[in-house]
């Protein structure tokens, strides 16, 4: 696979919410977001395989997102990974690697346009040492206690890239 290749594409009805503090399933225009509070950090997680012609490089992962109604204002994303792999997690129990973040996004003037934010992982223990063919999940979380846009944030997609 060269690099650059889209890897995975993830949608609003892929996601698995947590137990709490989950970002919501809406639509807007017959368009499926999650719905993510200003007020409070919440998250979606999504699961995948990693594509076997991944060449264990770092990956950039895209969010598409628009605002419910903000029109001013940042915005700011937290993505984690976590491997599941070939017996390398018990999935009674969470264990994501730590946090990569953008930050201080300005919202889009309008509001339901979409914005594309992209959050760089290096290869190995950032991006919580995925390979090629094994299962993981992706944590997209706003980071709404730092952030100064009001109104949902609408998540519309993620692409996961090689870099």
């Amino acid at each position: 696979m060269a690099s650059g290749d889209t890897l995975l594409i993830l949608t609003p009805l892929h996601n698995e919410p947590p137990d709490s503090d989950y970002a919501t399933l809406d639509m807007r225009n017959e368009h499926p977001v999650l719905d993510f509070d200003a007020s409070t950090n919440e998250s979606a997680v999504f699961s995948g395989i990693m594509p076997r012609n991944y060449d264990g490089g770092g990956v950039t992962v895209y969010l598409h997102y628009a605002m419910s109604s903000a029109t001013s204002g940042d915005v700011d994303w937290d993505v984690a990974f976590e491997r599941i792999g070939d017996q390398q997690q018990d999935i009674d129990s969470d264990s994501f690697a730590a946090v990569n973040s953008v930050d201080d996004t300005t919202v889009p003037g309008t509001s339901g346009n979409v914005d594309i934010v992209s959050v760089a992982f290096t290869d190995g223990a950032d991006m919580d040492s995925v390979a090629a063919g094994e299962a993981f999940r992706l944590k997209v979380t706003r980071d709404a206690s730092s952030d100064t846009a009001t109104g949902d944030a609408e998540l519309v997609a993620v692409e996961i890239k090689e870099t």
